[in-house]
């Protein structure tokens, strides 16, 4: 009778294992099949009037976002930057913010893709030529010397996202509901001290 037992529970850790590892397999493939956009680095230099900011991104779309955007669906970027000062005995103060907002388009015509940031846009032959150029930021202004306080630690934070809101509504409803339709868009965070004389 104990043989009997140790073996049906073999048997069900078997089938454990294995409906653990199939599941593991799914999500693997799933996580695939979704975008990502992962900061690479960012730091502020500074310029004439302050600070200025470069950044880097590693973009993939995921191939349902591909397809989507070469069958005439524009895709919306947003790229915000926050400067915060550091308080032990309050929230952080909000010492700067920027935000660019980008839109990626696919013109059957021409059969070029555009970039194109506010009334300034630039055809692409290529998305990843397109992506290449949307995964970098150089030397963008984004905080006034008088803002900053020599010596004084503050918390920069940057993130590239995909702005669902600005999708087709149907496509809404599908980003909410479909993994496939996401980018995750993780935020950089880092500490930024000012040095040198105001």
């Amino acid at each position: 009778m104990t043989a009997f037992i140790t073996h049906c529970w073999k048997k069900c850790l078997e089938w454990l294992i294995l409906l653990a590892l199939l599941v593991a397999g799914l999500l693997t493939t799933s996580a695939a099949l979704a975008g990502s956009i992962e900061p690479k680095n960012a730091g502020l230099t500074p310029d004439e009037r302050g600070q200025a900011l470069t950044t880097e991104f590693a973009i993939d779309l995921g191939p349902r976002l591909e397809e989507a955007v070469t069958r005439g669906v524009p895709l919306h970027f947003r790229l915000e930057f926050t400067l915060a000062r550091k308080r032990w005995y309050w929230v952080d103060e909000h010492v700067a913010g920027h935000v660019l907002d980008y839109r990626l388009s696919y013109h059957a015509l021409t059969r070029q893709y555009r970039l194109a940031l506010g009334g300034l846009h630039r055809n692409f032959d290529a998305l990843d030529e397109v992506l290449q150029v949307l995964s970098h930021t150089a030397r963008l202004h984004v905080v006034d010397r008088a803002a900053l306080t020599p010596g004084e630690t503050y918390a920069a934070a940057v993130r590239l996202s995909l702005d669902h809101n600005q999708l087709p509504k149907p496509l809404q409803i599908d980003a909410l509901a479909d993994r496939d339709w996401r980018v995750e868009a993780r935020t950089l965070r880092w500490n930024f001290v000012l040095t040198g004389e105001k």
